[in-house]
């Protein structure tokens, strides 16, 4: 004799079997492309990337094409000391959102972003890079200025050698002695000519005074 109550027990066995066998496979097939939120695919500075100065401009590229509703995007761009790099409002061109920079910072950069995705829900997203001043570079101009004047004076010791006993201002310059002396010969050597010429003709004068016939 059979139960009653077997028929329905194997049904209902078989719709739970076959409700856990949907609900199985609906966790493990992969969503919708189309429910799928965008993200975020390259930015650029890129994350933790060292540069030695800012760029002039930040971009974010996402998977999709994003909002451009006005308030859609928001985008902070601050340095270590939390001041705004930001020059003016971001713009976007379908999946771009390109925001300009301006500043000098030294370190950490940080930036926070904001976007609607295409599905029309809101995405956001931080990363950070780095900006590192150059080392200061050696100027030997400034180390080494030699000023001629004060290191050398050539006028002073030429003077010095080529005029032993300058003149004094005012006063006629000495006569070389050399030219006295020469001066002094030929002043004795004429002297002595003339007394020599004056002896000869005195003794020409007595021997031509006396006369042999007045002595006989």
């Amino acid at each position: 004799m059979r139960s009653p109550q077997t028929p329905p027990r194997r049904r209902n066995l078989l719709l739970s079997l076959i409700a856990g066998a949907v609900m199985l496979a609906g966790a493990l097939a992969p969503a919708s492309p189309a429910f799928a939120h965008d993200e975020l695919v390259e930015s650029d500075p890129a994350a933790d990337a060292a540069l030695t100065e800012l760029p002039d401009e930040l971009t974010l590229t996402f998977s999709a094409a994003i909002s451009s509703e006005p308030g859609a995007t928001e985008i902070e761009v601050t340095d270590a000391a939390g001041e705004s790099l930001a020059d003016g409002e971001p713009s976007i061109a379908d999946n771009v959102l390109t925001q300009p920079l301006a500043g000098s910072p030294a370190g950490d950069v940080t930036v926070l972003w904001k976007v609607v995705s295409s599905d029309g829900h809101p995405i956001s997203g931080e990363y950070a890079f780095t900006v590192e001043a150059p080392a200061p570079t050696a100027e030997p101009t400034t180390t080494a200025e030699p000023e001629p004047t004060e290191t050398a004076e050539p006028t002073e010791t030429i003077e010095a050698t080529a005029s032993p006993d300058p003149a004094v201002p005012g006063e006629p310059a000495s006569a070389d002695p050399t030219a006295w002396i020469i001066v002094g010969v030929l002043a004795a050597l004429g002297l002595g000519a003339l007394a020599w010429l004056a002896v000869s003709r005195s003794r020409r004068g007595d021997t031509g005074t006396s006369d042999p016939s007045t002595d006989r």
